[in-house]
């Protein structure tokens, strides 16, 4: 069913609050380093790329991310899979973020709410088509869960990942590498991208050697920060992301998009209010 505007951009100020959870919520990492991971980073990538399971390589696991520097999937794959499985992870994640979630809520992960959203949100997720969507397609595969608040959990993620492979085409499309993505999302927000969380962390050189491929294309400026038509790409690449985020929500009618809409924002708020989003 199509819509008289857009949805996909506002389903993602809703929905990506609540995909954050693993990132933000202690107990997903809690949970997963206590199968005997040895570092937050072992939690990230056992939790996020074991529904591709064990014998996906870690330039495959490289390749479907797309936004990790060279080398730094390979710190933690395969070798995670030496301190625990892809199906204890799974469950492992599921259960730290149920917690997070409940802790978040409070009252609130009890709330009719919760069940209806995550009802839609399933309904939705499991609506759009895998092809070209690797990691979507990975947790498609899953079981959905049946208690309400990791059923609300589990489809956001669906609906996260969906967008994301879809981000990752924009990205190709435009020819933006993975952390070129990174140096484009903090200059558009003006940060210098030394500052940026995810690229902070590598040597000078190699991320001046980023922004100088940048500027040699006419991304960046000799001021470090982005031209106009560095911002043009930026844009252009969100544009696209929301029109290939869009297909979820074509099963949905109006009503019932407004009805979610009600049923979310209480939700998202919950979590807008104590994630550094």
């Amino acid at each position: 069913m199509s819509h008289p505007e857009p949805v996909a951009r506002r389903m993602y100020d809703l929905v990506e609050p609540i995909g954050l959870v693993p990132y933000f919520a202690d107990e997903s990492d809690e949970a997963l380093m206590a199968l005997g991971l040895r570092n937050p980073w072992d939690a990230y990538f056992a939790g996020r790329a074991a529904p591709l399971g064990r014998t996906v390589p870690a330039e495959v696991v490289h390749a479907i991310f797309y936004n990790f520097a060279p080398g730094e999937v390979a710190r933690h794959l395969p070798r995670v899979w030496d301190l625990t499985t892809p199906e204890a992870a799974l469950a492992a994640r599921e259960r730290g973020c149920v917690a997070g979630m409940r802790r978040v809520l409070g009252e609130l992960a009890d709330d009719p709410r919760v069940a209806r959203a995550g009802d839609v949100l399933v309904k939705a997720a499991i609506s759009a088509p895998v092809e070209g969507r690797a990691l979507f397609a990975a947790l498609r595969a899953l079981p959905v869960p049946q208690e309400p608040v990791a059923r609300l959990w589990h489809a956001a993620t669906l609906l996260r990942e969906h967008r994301g492979d879809g981000h990752t085409a924009a990205l190709l499309t435009e020819g933006v590498g993975g952390t070129e993505a990174h140096v484009l999302h903090a200059l558009s927000a003006d940060m210098p991208a030394k500052d940026f969380g995810r690229v902070w962390h590598l040597p000078e050189a190699q991320l001046n050697a980023v922004i100088d491929g940048m500027r040699a294309r006419g991304l960046v400026g000799t001021d470090g920060w982005l031209t106009a038509d560095g911002r043009a790409t930026k844009d252009r690449v969100e544009a696209l992301t929301d029109r290939l985020a869009e297909a979820p929500y074509t099963v949905l009618s109006p009503g019932d998009l407004d009805r979610l809409v009600a049923d979310l924002e209480p939700i998202s708020a919950a979590f807008r209010a104590v994630f550094p989003m």
